[in-house]
């Protein structure tokens, strides 16, 4: 594939680099990782002013309109940078809103860096499919009634609101009688427990007590929030494997300079050929991820959705394996060292585990491609 990113979307990349590269290094992030918030305020008022928080937001909002290939080159990059501030959990938020063309304000104060949002979807007894809901959705004459418990919720301490899927009928996993609700986090009635994940980041698991949501809080058609759910998840998928592209490149050319400095018997261990083999194995895994993820970007907004579904969990699956591999690699190529927290690498490869296991693992994204129409079996 040929794929040439334009000069905007280049000089982007270049501008979120380098204030990863300096305000954001490894040093600061461990920093920002063990505060009490498990996030930096300085660092997402500097990512909206990059205009990073602008970017999917339609033009007429204040935004840049980008597109999911315009997504793909920052998340890369805040990828290579381990950045753990909410940008992913807001930008996914964000795209519930843009699809039910609904509070427009509140775009608005996303592309400015005022709001931050969260996705609350799963549930305990979920796993993978979003649409196992549990939560209830009880109309009355103000609206409706919240009731439920959302698990894993990236960044739903940190959210100023929150994208939750409820449902109004009795089948715990019928995709039909879902609903869609953007909740101010602080309302009554919402408890949210914080914690941080493997990887660095913050979740939080929220429960709801008779919360009470307005008729105009609901985001598309009444009993109809499956489809919408399962598009925009499809949009995460395309932005985690983007970032994870840009993890595998910090921690392949890592695990090269390591291979460069460090000495074995008078020389770099990077002369023995069996580690340049396994060097160049993580480089051609890592090339075959890029590809795929660049075409997740591209068939994202298909309207074709089988053909969508199909090509994001093929890209998933194979960026899963590839992260797997190469994360492992350069584990083992480090020594005892790579799995301390002394090194980038740990971090690195926690991130690359924790994407694996976001929004359908491995097994689940192949089981899904499977599942499609027109997927045949080779006698």
């Amino acid at each position: 594939m040929d794929f040439k990113l334009t000069q905007e979307q280049q000089q982007f990349a270049e501008a979120i680099r380098r204030w990863a590269e300096k305000d954001y290094g490894f040093e600061q992030r461990k920093h920002i990782i063990g505060s009490p918030k498990g996030t930096s305020s300085k660092a997402w008022s500097e990512l909206a002013e990059l205009g990073a928080t602008a970017l999917p937001i339609p033009e007429e909002l204040g935004g840049f309109s980008g597109s999911a290939v315009d997504m793909m080159v920052v998340m890369q990059e805040l990828g290579r940078g381990l950045v753990v501030e909410p940008y992913f959990a807001t930008v996914l938020a964000a795209e519930f809103l843009k699809k039910a063309k609904a509070h427009f304000d509140v775009l608005e104060q996303i592309a400015t860096g005022e709001k931050k949002l969260a996705v609350a979807l799963a549930e305990k007894q979920s796993r993978y499919d979003l649409f196992d809901i549990a939560t209830t959705a009880t109309p009355n004459k103000d609206g409706f009634v919240l009731n439920g418990t959302k698990t894993v919720v990236l960044h739903g301490a940190q959210a100023d609101m929150l994208i939750v899927s409820a449902r109004s009928n009795e089948n715990q996993r019928d995709k039909s009688g879902i609903h869609v609700f953007l909740v101010d986090a602080n309302s009554i009635g919402i408890h949210r427990t914080d914690y941080r994940t493997i990887d660095g980041y913050r979740a939080a698991d929220i429960r709801f007590d008779q919360v009470q949501v307005a008729p105009i809080n609901m985001l598309g058609k009444e009993n109809d929030g499956w489809e919408l759910i399962d598009e925009i998840a499809d949009y995460g998928v395309s932005l985690l494997c983007s970032e994870a592209i840009g993890i595998m490149e910090a921690i392949t050319a890592a695990t090269l300079d390591y291979l460069k400095t460090r000495q074995q018997f008078g020389v770099p261990i990077g002369k023995f050929q069996v580690l340049q083999h396994r060097m160049a194995e993580m480089f051609m895994e890592m090339e075959q991820a890029r590809s795929m993820a660049t075409l997740a970007a591209v068939k994202v907004s298909s309207a074709n959705v089988e053909e969508r579904r199909r090509t994001l969990s093929a890209a998933k699956a194979r960026i899963g394996q590839a992260a797997r591999y190469i994360g492992q690699q350069a584990v083992q190529l480090h020594g005892g060292m790579g799995v301390t927290n002394e090194l980038p690498v740990a971090h690195m490869f926690k991130r690359l585990t924790t994407i694996e296991l976001s929004l359908g693992d491995t097994d689940h994204h192949l089981a899904r491609f499977v599942a499609q129409p027109g997927f045949k079996v080779s006698a």
